[in-house]
């Protein structure tokens, strides 16, 4: 699987971001490295608050990322190519410009009123004291109404109300439109964070906010997904879903649940923050142990939301081309599959920009805010978001060593990492040593290898903090 980013990947219009038309000039590189599917971030009507995970249409394309018809003849395209295209799913929230909420929002007796999360005041303040991924609170007052509603992510994004047959029902109508499209499945964004806590009460730990996940209803929601829609056609889900064991995991992914055929879990990306040898292996171990003959695992180590992982996991100096090569060796021979995020495959690092105000991420700068209003010091605020800034990994794809890393020849939406003139596309294609090809050799060896893929895994190294010793048979 390879992800593209497309507002990071290629601009051929110069307005500074990359688009749809991009990614079409580009699949000849993709597909040239052995890639059977790609995943494309959304690309959605969006007023792009949260880089296009806050839709305000289903059914469009945002104006940054092209139209429905370049959208269109990009999946045809993939598809000449022998490859497939799963879109992303973006159904725990909308954005509030959505015309869906801006009903809901219109008065208390809207029909679409409980399409989303409406509560009243508890005390004269917020319904519960549940935090949100980017804000202090879920909650959000309207003066219009006097009421709360919910939002897990951004104000802008309020969550809807999946308890609703309506709701569930027009997303499944959206499901099929995209999927009569030719798009070969979905990935689906915080998949499990669409049944809430019945009765939504105060959180022992409000800063631990498991409590948004996995609650029960989640697999009621799932199997009549899988019922109403994906069982008609021949796709592939993957869903992400944060705070899950292997034992949680396997009641989304086992064949016998007729859920999602693959998640991601973030017990290495969200809880490993740095490396940690004997850490990552008892992870691996236990997910094998799990899911072993009875579900699919996802294996990646960066994307569009953690920090690249050369910069994050390995060396990105000295060492950047043998660290580079020893991850994507580590994650090709590992059970599941491999995921590569865009510009991964040339060593592309984080990046340290000097000031918040050249970061992009909002959850970043909102967490930013939120510390210096505490009364903090905001260098030592600035410098302890820098290593998981979102921005880390969004940054454009650096094609060669010309301006803006040929990337867009207008104002990058992102700055370029400062690097291009040393990593980049043109020059890995040009040396047959580079990571580049090294990947290309990997999955070669994978899809000539099925033991590879799907041999029993054993680990010989348990104790040992620099080895990771695997056999597969």
């Amino acid at each position: 699987m390879y992800q593209v980013y497309w507002r990071s990947f290629y601009d051929t219009n110069g307005d500074g971001y990359g688009d749809l038309q991009g990614v079409i000039e580009k699949l000849d590189y993709i597909a040239n490295l052995g890639v059977d599917v790609i995943w494309l971030n959304p690309c959605y009507g969006s007023p792009d608050v949260d880089n296009g995970y806050d839709i305000s249409d289903y059914y469009g394309v945002m104006e940054k990322a092209g139209d429905l018809d370049t959208l269109e003849r990009l999946i045809n395209e993939v598809h000449q190519r022998d490859m497939k295209i799963i879109m992303d799913l973006v159904v725990n929230h909308t954005s509030d410009q959505h015309p869906w909420f801006l009903e809901s929002a219109s008065s208390k007796d809207n029909p679409k009123r409980d399409w989303y999360i409406w509560k009243d005041p508890k005390d004269g303040v917020v319904p519960n004291n549940w935090r949100s991924y980017f804000t202090p609170s879920v909650w959000e007052f309207d003066d219009q109404t006097g009421q709360y509603y919910m939002h897990s992510f951004a104000v802008e994004q309020p969550d809807l109300n999946w308890e609703s047959p309506e709701v569930r029902h027009a997303i499944y109508d959206m499901m099929h439109f995209w999927l009569k499209k030719g798009i070969d499945g979905f990935r689906m964004d915080v998949i499990n964070l669409l049944a809430k806590i019945e009765g939504f009460p105060d959180a022992d730990d409000p800063y631990d906010i498991s409590y948004l996940g996995n609650n029960p209803g989640i697999h009621e929601y799932l199997q009549e997904m899988n019922e109403k829609v994906l069982s008609h056609y021949d796709v592939m889900t993957v869903g992400e879903i944060p705070f899950v064991t292997p034992e949680d995991g396997l009641l989304y992914v086992g064949e016998d649940r007729n859920e999602l055929n693959t998640l991601f879990h973030f017990e290495v990306a969200d809880n490993m923050p740095t490396w940690d040898m004997l850490r990552y292996k008892e992870i691996q171990e236990r997910w094998y142990e799990g899911l072993k003959g009875k579900g699919w695992n996802s294996q990646f180590l960066n994307n569009h939301d953690h920090t690249r992982q050369v910069t994050r996991y390995g060396n990105d100096q000295q060492y950047r081309k043998q660290s580079a090569k020893l991850l994507a060796t580590l994650l090709h021979t590992l059970p599941g599959m491999p995921y590569i995020y865009q510009g991964e495959e040339i060593g592309m690092t984080g990046v340290r920009f000097s000031s918040i105000d050249d970061y992009q991420d909002i959850a970043m700068k909102n967490k930013y805010k939120e510390e210096v209003e505490k009364g903090r010091d905001p260098e030592e605020v600035f410098e302890s978001l820098l290593l998981l800034s979102r921005d880390n990994s969004r940054t454009p794809v650096q094609w060669n060593d010309s301006h803006n890393a040929g990337f867009t020849t207008g104002t990058p939406w992102m700055k370029v990492n400062p690097n291009y003139k040393e990593i980049n596309v043109k020059e890995a294609l040009q040396n047959r040593n580079s990571i580049y090809y090294y990947y290309k050799k990997l999955i070669q060896l994978r899809k000539e290898n099925e033991v590879i893929v799907y041999g029993d895994f054993v680990d010989h190294s348990k104790n040992d903090e620099n080895l990771a010793v695997i056999k597969n048979w």
